[in-house]
Order: C-alpha cells, then sequence, then structure tokens
C-alpha cells in the first residue's frame, strides 16, 4: 500500500512538470487611486532598467480633465464642495494665456535646476533638443502645457512634466482656475506616456497573459537602451555643469 502511494505521487510530479519559480515584479511611477493610463512594470532581470527608469527624470504625458465653477477640498469632483463661481467670463484665449504663463514659470524653474550654464555651445544645443532635465532633487516641474479641448465648464490640457505626483496635477486645474478668476475641479487625470512607453503600447487587462507579457518585453528592449541613453545624456549635462563651474572659478583668480 505504501509502494502504491508512492507510485501515484510519483506519476503525479511528472504530469504537473516542475513547480514554478518566483519571479520579482517592480513597479515604476505610481499611479494612484483617482488616476489612470501608463504603468510600467518591471519583471525579473527588468527591475534594473526600471531602477534607471525612475531616476532618469523622463518625461511623463497626462490629460488633465477639467470643470470651471466650484472647488473642493480635494481638488477633485468627487470632494466636498466649498465653493461655487460664475465662469461667463473665461475664453479660450484667456486659458491659453495663463497656460503660457504657468509654463514660463516651469521653464525658468527647470533651467535653474538642469544646474547648466546656457552660456556654453554644448549645454545651449541639449536646451534646443529638450535634453535639460533637473539635476538631483527638485520640485515637479511642467515642460509642456496646452489645452486641447474647450468647451465650457469643461475643458482638457494636455501636460508633460517631471518629478509630478497626481495630486499635483490635480492641484495644477485648481491654480489655473484661480488665475482665471473662478474656480476649476479635476474630473479625471490619465498617464499617456512615461518616458518611452506609450498608451497605446500598454496591455490592458484581458491581455494580462504569458504570451502578451513576453512579446512585449521583447517589443520594448529598443526602450531600455533609450533609458540608458538618457542616463548618458544626463551624465553628460552634468559633466558640462562642472567644466562650466571650474572654467569660472579660473577666470575669477585669473581676475584676481
Amino acid at each position: 500500500m505504501h509502494n502504491y502511494k508512492s507510485m501515484k505521487l510519483m506519476n503525479f510530479s511528472e504530469v504537473t512538470g516542475p513547480q514554478f519559480h518566483k519571479v520579482h515584479v517592480g513597479v515604476g511611477h505610481r499611479l494612484d487611486a483617482f488616476s489612470s493610463g501608463v504603468l510600467v512594470l518591471g519583471i525579473g532581470k527588468g527591475n534594473g532598467v526600471l531602477e534607471h527608469l525612475c531616476k532618469s527624470h523622463v518625461t511623463r504625458d497626462y490629460m488633465l480633465e477639467g470643470e470651471f465653477g466650484k472647488a473642493t477640498d480635494n481638488f477633485t469632483h468627487t470632494g466636498r464642495v466649498i465653493e461655487k463661481t460664475t465662469y461667463d467670463h473665461v475664453t479660450l484665449d484667456k486659458l491659453e494665456r495663463v497656460l503660457a504663463m504657468i509654463q514660463g514659470a516651469n521653464q525658468k524653474a527647470l533651467i535653474m535646476y538642469s544646474q547648466v550654464d546656457l552660456h556654453t555651445q554644448e549645454a545651449y544645443e541639449l536646451a534646443v533638443r529638450g535634453l535639460l532635465y533637473p539635476h538631483g532633487k527638485s520640485p515637479p516641474i511642467l515642460t509642456g502645457l496646452r489645452c486641447i479641448h474647450f468647451n465650457p465648464p469643461h475643458f482638457t490640457l494636455e501636460v508633460q512634466c517631471v518629478n509630478e505626483t497626481q495630486k499635483y496635477l490635480r492641484k495644477l486645474i485648481h491654480e489655473v482656475g484661480l488665475e482665471l478668476r473662478t474656480s476649476a475641479v479635476c474630473s479625471g487625470v490619465r498617464r499617456t506616456r512615461d518616458g518611452p512607453f506609450k498608451v497605446e503600447n500598454a496591455l490592458t487587462r484581458q491581455h494580462w497573459t504569458a504570451g502578451s507579457i513576453i512579446q512585449a518585453i521583447a517589443h520594448f528592449s529598443k526602450a531600455t537602451r533609450k533609458i540608458r541613453k538618457l542616463e548618458m545624456y544626463k551624465q553628460t549635462a552634468g559633466q558640462l555643469n562642472s567644466n562650466a563651474q571650474v572654467q569660472e572659478q579660473t577666470r575669477s583668480q585669473t581676475d584676481e
């Protein structure tokens, strides 16, 4: 009887095959419960690339849905209403002027936090090619901001940014309302791009299968090289800044 049980266990093992190994899955730039869109995951060795992604200050794109006419305690349309205002005076032209003002202030912040001397030719070329990124820690910075839909009270903004949080983006809608002498709440935050990873290439829940995941990993092998290349540009920008500081110190000593 004992031998028969052992044979049954042995045959069962042969049928089922070896056990699956544990695979570590890491999460990139997170999305909170109010937001949707692209969420990058790292599987196995891909977590090394995921770490580069989180440190490389890649630009992320969002679609922000806004609604004029009210303010809430958490900047969202589901929060507790604390104020209601009129918005009949708001026009697309006025909105675009406010967005241009906000983007201009953020462009100055980007130059400051990139710690690059724009008087050098190399640094100027990086700026023209859109390769300036904050060096080290910085507050959220908008690198692009425009209105793509305007039908009051509803409007939609397209945003490119670095070091942001979704709470910061919801507050941005609130601040746009204040600049227009009204109020506004955020009714949706959707991430459409995280560095080289775009929403049109994302796997939706019904495609979470082993075959689809393996195919996606193969498809994005080029994207991982772009992330490493971006890290090289960051190092180049940092080196340019260091060289510029050395040159400035040398000139100061010469003048003395």
